[in-house]
């Protein structure tokens, strides 16, 4: 599985990274995100939802968060 490693950088240049990485997703593609700005860990979780992806939350150590992304994948209701 691909892994989208923004743990090195604060808002906003996580979510300007994840949208180049989405520009090129095909719909299905899984990738894990990993963030560690507090911002980005609130923002993009949130974002990609309205955006209608399918997004799986995992909280790690140091106040990171780690979210698995289904492109394209509806949130279960």
């Amino acid at each position: 599985m691909e892994v989208l490693d923004l743990t090195p950088w604060r808002c906003p240049e996580p979510l300007i990274r994840l949208k180049l990485w989405l520009r090129e997703a095909k719909s299905g593609q899984t990738v894990t995100i990993r963030l560690a700005d507090a911002g980005s860990r609130q923002d993009i979780p949130a974002y990609l939802q309205r955006l209608g992806h399918r997004v799986i939350l995992t909280p790690g150590p140091d106040n990171t968060l780690s979210l698995q992304l289904v492109v394209g994948a509806k949130q279960p209701s």
